[in-house]
């Protein structure tokens, strides 16, 4: 279950996470494509081993992301801190459920992140 709160992480580090549909399917063992929406279209591949993931991500816009991070779930529920390829680094949680149809899985979710370190900020935080 800790793979699902890195995936969730991952939306919030990558996508700015709120709330969002996905679908996701295995390429390797612990690799997997995944397209997803939550008002933007995002297609990503994560690699995860347990609580541990990163991810590449590309959006409708062409914009790419990178992120990595470390998350822990119980049932549906996860939490996770992440780093982005800006040095920024995000706090999320969320909840979220998916099912297997085939060898993919689809799944719906809803969370939230907050940006805890940005390098950049005038406010040095």
């Amino acid at each position: 279950m800790a793979a699902a709160a890195v995936q969730l992480l991952l939306l919030g580090v990558l996508g700015g996470c709120a709330a969002g549909v996905g679908v996701g399917v295995p390429l390797a063992p612990g690799v997997s494509l995944g397209v997803g929406s939550g008002g933007n279209v995002n297609l990503g591949v994560g690699a995860g081993h347990g609580p541990v993931g990163v991810g590449v991500g590309v959006n409708q816009h062409g914009q790419v992301s990178a992120g990595a991070g470390v998350g822990a779930s119980r049932g549906p529920v996860g939490a996770g801190v992440g780093v982005n390829q800006r040095g920024q680094v995000s706090a999320g949680a969320g909840v979220g459920t998916s099912v297997p149809v085939g060898r993919a899985r689809v799944g719906a979710g809803v969370g939230t992140s907050r940006v805890i370190h940005d390098p950049d900020s005038v406010y040095r935080n």
